[in-house]
């Protein structure tokens, strides 16, 4: 069991009332995290930090925040042994996804770093003699940044490096589900030597946190939030922030549909869709949730996927390694055992996996997967995923976005061409040819359409996200008043 601490102003505190929460291991229920219970006092008292902050950090030149933001990817990395065991302890992942998540948030701010001599802008042609306009980039102010437990090294860094590349000074609040594993992240920009203020970081109570979040989106120093989760929760953050007029960026829940068409490499869509269906158990925001397949294709597809599903080792993953380690909790489960129960009842066959009775759910396939069964629209967020026969292009298009989300999609196929026409009328944010629809990078911009939310996280999309563009003139000669 851990212990750890908020940090504001540079300080490690616990609650101003001494409460705590804990957060149990989903597979044995013993504790593996004790954290502060934040009130909304202690919110206001961080973001008032990062806004006292803000001013001289803001001021800093590039070289320095970049040499800052390097030193904390290093720090970073050398955390990855600490971010395995706290990612086992606290949802159960396996050790693969913990070291990728490591190794990637890393990369994300050596990116964020390579980004703060990016931030620039435009002269732009006027009108008015003499007169130089531009368009400025500059820092907002203090951004709150909320990120999930399910890649929680990955979309935590996300929340805070590019903001801080941008000048800003950041309110982390961690998940309620890995207050440890987002602490460590904050531990290494720290041992980066941020100065005071710049990073801020609190916990919170799950029952706390609609009171606690709406106090941070209200203060006036908050002038972005970012918000990593399930739709549900993005339409109250979304609702939240426009009673006060902030700016959000916003990346929610996904269906994500892979398509093979009848001309793909089967081998390269087998391995392409077990990996985007089962990384991390299908806990995922891009995990492939739809496959659909060409039915001139489906029996020689199908039954090698079945094959590779069937093989994926599950297991406690800190006992050994596995690539199926333990979902988040035993509702997952429930949730999931109904599904399969409910296109079982309407027609749907069962290829490999089935119904759990614990958190170790294995890779789950179900074929013959129609409009009428739960699990075509619902997200399982678990290794539980739905095989939908098509015949031909069109009709694989219209399944593909007969999705309520829109974040990422595949599409495999030889005829790249063809491939690429399917890919740009699927609605997604994010689309790959003969890849996985489990794909990121620091620097592409990441993010969904329709109910996978708005706005883009990452490279030179992040910097337009996390900064105020100003019109600005300078008047070089004389000017002509008409009074």
């Amino acid at each position: 069991m851990s212990t750890i601490s908020m940090l504001i102003n540079g300080q490690q505190k616990q609650a101003s009332n001494g409460k705590t929460f804990q957060r149990k291991n989903p597979l044995d229920g013993k504790v593996a995290t004790t954290a502060p219970a934040a009130t909304v006092e202690d919110a206001i008292e961080a973001v008032e930090a990062a806004s006292r902050a803000f001013p001289e950090w803001a001021a800093k030149g590039p070289t320095e925040r970049r040499g800052l933001l390097l030193k904390a990817a290093d720090a970073l990395d050398a955390k990855t042994d600490d971010f395995i065991k706290a990612m086992a302890g606290e949802t159960g992942s396996a050790a693969m996804w913990a070291g990728f998540n490591a190794h990637l948030a890393a990369n994300m701010l050596r990116e964020a770093a390579s980004l703060t001599t990016q931030i620039n802008g435009d002269l732009i042609p006027s009108d008015v003699p003499g007169s130089l306009a531009m368009g400025v980039r500059q820092p907002a102010g203090v951004v709150l940044g909320m990120a999930p437990w399910n890649a929680p090294i990955i979309l935590g860094t996300r929340a805070v490096a590019v903001p801080l590349a941008c000048g800003n000074t950041v309110v982390m609040k961690g998940s309620e589900v890995c207050p440890a594993t987002h602490s460590l992240i904050i531990e290494s920009l720290q041992e980066a030597g941020l100065p005071n203020g710049v990073v801020n970081f609190i916990t919170n109570d799950p029952a706390d946190a609609g009171p606690i979040v709406e106090a941070m989106i209200a203060h006036p120093a908050v002038r972005r939030v970012n918000f990593t989760g399930s739709t549900r929760v993005g339409r109250i953050i979304a609702s939240v922030c426009a009673k006060y007029l902030k700016p959000s960026i916003l990346e929610l829940g996904g269906k994500a549909p892979l398509v093979v068409l009848d001309d793909a490499n089967i081998e390269e869509a087998v391995n392409g869709t077990a990996f985007g269906a089962f990384a991390n158990s299908g806990q995922i925001c891009m995990s492939t949730e739809r496959i659909i397949v060409d039915n001139k294709i489906a029996d020689a597809f199908i039954p090698a996927l079945t094959e590779k599903a069937r093989n994926l080792p599950l297991g406690d993953p800190r006992e050994g390694p596995v690539v199926l380690g333990s979902v988040v909790d035993m509702s997952t489960v429930e949730r999931c055992n109904a599904l399969i129960d409910d296109a079982l009842e309407k027609g749907a066959k069962l290829l490999c996996g089935g119904k759990a009775e614990n958190t170790l759910m294995p890779a789950t396939l179900i074929d013959h997967v129609t409009p009428e069964m739960k699990i075509y629209s619902e997200e399982t967020f678990a290794p539980v995923k739905a095989i939908v026969r098509v015949n031909g292009v069109e009709e694989a298009i219209q399944v593909a976005n007969d999705n309520d989300y829109g974040l990422s999609a595949a599409v495999f196929g030889k005829d790249i061409g063809r491939a690429w026409q399917v890919a740009s009328r699927i609605e997604s944010g994010i689309c790959h040819i003969n890849g996985p629809t489990v794909h990121d990078e620091a620097q592409m911009p990441f993010g969904g359409v329709k109910d996978s939310g708005f706005g883009r996280f990452g490279g030179r999309a992040g910097i337009e996200a996390f900064t105020e563009l100003r019109w600005m003139s300078i008047q070089t000669t004389p000017r002509h008043y008409p009074f």
